[in-house]
């Protein structure tokens, strides 16, 4: 009989990690407090971009992007298959934009690195650009272009693995109402949600920015917090932007249905994630400076989510030392689209016992812990 496992919270990560495990033949009941997809993952302009938002070095994290973006191809097509909803992955590559010539050497430095993990990028002066991105201001002086990064439409994506979930037999609980108890047996876990409890043989706790509140039944930091991220999108014609476009302050990407997204305002309001004039502001000023064309626009559509922020940046990945029968998936901050299906293949790996093959004590849950106690003994 295959094992049963309960999959905590309904965003992209817990659906993704619902899938993986119900496709490599376990029993799945994923439940979300609320609403699936409700939170970041609905929120989100879905570029898969590990070049551009880790422009530093090839640290661990931007492995984990970098391999989680070859994986992307065939998870989606998978998604496809089973769903019969597009994902709408394109292929279009970005473009990380300056306005100063003194501003060049950040990005000969990216390049030299990238390059040897396949961005397959280069350094576009003002005349390519004008020829890659016609819209782009006149006052733009030059542009690392990478070829290699995509975007998804995150709502479709969410759709297919909702669908997907379905269709495969996972079981769903939407709405069912806050967590109010975890307990973690040597043989068992079982979940309090509203006023029911449910009971498995094993749990992923993908909980998003909530992660934080399940410290008490855990016994250790979660340093999980949430941050509220806006964004905001225009009317634009098929075709008239055809790459990312990334600034020092913004991103633009044009998306299949006629918008253009642009983000993202960050700031710590809790879990307040209304939409704010101070934070919208911030992006319609910045838009005119790169595309001319917005300076007369009125935005379409404004909305925002509470991405999971770990106090490093980094996701919460892996088992949990103290109890066995649990395992991490959840702090992924801005990129919880981008790692969705390495997120979701480690997962997986683990409930069957293999060691995935990347090193996961970069991100270790209990990492926190070994740096309280640090702290405390100075």
């Amino acid at each position: 009989m295959a094992e049963h496992v309960l999959v905590l919270g309904g965003g992209i990560i817990g659906l993704s990690c619902a899938f993986e495990a119900k496709e490599r033949g376990f029993d799945v009941t994923l439940i979300e407090p609320g609403a699936l997809g409700g939170q970041a993952s609905g929120a989100a302009a879905g570029m898969l971009a590990p070049f551009s938002e880790n422009p530093d070095r090839p640290d661990p994290f931007f492995q984990l992007g970098h391999v989680s973006l070859g994986l992307y191809p065939e998870w989606v097509a998978r998604l496809e298959a089973i769903s019969g909803i597009d994902a709408e992955l394109h292929s279009t590559g970005s473009i990380n934009i300056v306005f100063h010539e003194a501003d060049l050497l950040p990005l000969r430095t990216r390049l030299d690195w990238q390059n040897r993990f396949g961005a397959g990028a280069e350094l576009v002066d003002r005349t390519a650009l004008a020829k890659l991105e016609p819209l782009l201001a006149d006052d733009v002086a030059a542009g690392l272009y990478c070829p290699a990064e995509s975007h998804v439409y995150a709502p479709r994506l969410i759709q297919a693995l909702e669908a997907a979930c379905r269709k495969t037999g996972v079981r769903l609980i939407a709405h069912a109402g806050p967590i109010t108890g975890i307990s973690c047996e040597a043989d068992s876990v079982q979940v309090q949600a509203g006023n029911t409890g449910i009971a498995g043989d094993r749990m992923v706790v993908c909980a998003g920015a909530w992660t934080g509140m399940y410290e008490q039944w855990f016994g250790l930091p979660m340093p999980v917090h949430p941050i509220r991220g806006q964004i905001c999108s225009y009317p634009l014609p098929s075709g008239g932007v055809r790459h990312m476009v990334f600034s020092n302050q913004a991103y633009w990407v044009a998306k299949g249905n006629g918008t253009f997204v642009c983000g993202a305002s960050e700031d710590v309001a809790g879990f307040d994630n209304t939409v704010t004039e101070k934070g919208i502001g911030r992006l319609t000023r910045i838009g005119p400076r790169v595309f001319p064309f917005l300076q007369d626009l009125e935005t379409t559509h404004r909305w925002a989510g509470l991405r999971p922020a770990t106090r490093d940046g980094w996701p919460l990945l892996g088992g949990l030392p103290a109890h066995p029968r649990v395992i991490m998936a959840a702090g992924h901050y801005r990129n919880g689209i981008l790692l969705s299906p390495v997120t979701a293949s480690v997962t997986a790996d683990l409930l069957e016992g293999r060691k995935p093959d990347l090193p996961l004590e970069p991100f270790a849950p209990n990492r926190f812990s070994f740096q309280a106690a640090a702290r405390g003994s100075r």
